[in-house]
């Protein structure tokens, strides 16, 4: 299968779905990102694509793609839905993951709605959490017990990034290990990354 994973920062997409893509990877499955800002507005921009970089080759991607909007600007409209549309067009994808549109930073909403536009023929379409996400209920999950040691070394590559949680006493790995523990528990698992559906098909074949 195709899989694109849509995030609006480097880091995004490794905290909210890195461990479904490596498995997904793992099993010879093509898996593409698109990121839509260098993430600049928090840190320098150079560094951080040379980080989103080094956590691809963890991933096991075959390509990245850059949306190349500034940090904080992405905006809701026909220009961001179509670079969207674009690369939906160039990968093929049979599943996409992208930010929850409920959420505190506008790049996430914005994103988040322009690409519920472009997919509007895409069977699966599956919403993943991240750290200023908000009233999240998933009911998709994903076991990642087995390769959340790699999800940690992919969040690692963000050098950058790993203190900056505005949460006194915790980096973004306790926050990793927190989440994962606790949507294990909610789908009966060690350690789990939960999802909430736009679309999902269930294919049944004889």
């Amino acid at each position: 299968m195709r899989i694109l994973a849509i995030g609006a920062h480097p880091d995004d997409i490794e905290f909210g779905c890195g461990g479904t893509l490596i498995k997904y990877a793992q099993q010879g499955h093509d898996v593409s990102l698109l990121v839509m800002t260098d993430g600049g507005g928090g840190g320098d921009g150079r560094i951080r694509r040379q980080e989103q970089q080094a956590a691809r080759d963890i991933l096991g991607v075959s390509r990245l793609s850059w949306g190349e909007y500034p940090d904080t600007a992405i905006p809701l409209n026909r220009e961001s839905i179509q670079r969207v549309e674009r690369v939906i067009l160039d990968v093929r994808p049979d599943f996409i993951f992208v930010h929850s549109q409920d959420d505190t930073h506008q790049d996430h909403r914005h994103l988040s709605v322009a690409t519920i536009t472009a997919t509007r023929y895409t069977r699966n379409v599956l919403f993943y959490e991240g750290p200023t996400t908000q009233n999240f209920s998933p009911n998709v999950f994903v076991e990642i017990d087995g390769v959340l040691q790699d999800k940690i070394a992919a969040l690692q590559a963000h050098k950058s990034q790993v203190t900056k949680t505005n949460i006194e006493g915790m980096n973004i790995l306790d926050i990793v290990h927190s989440s994962a523990h606790f949507r294990g528990i909610q789908g009966r698992v060690r350690n789990a990354e939960a999802f909430v559906p736009l679309r999902l098909f269930i294919n049944i074949t004889p």
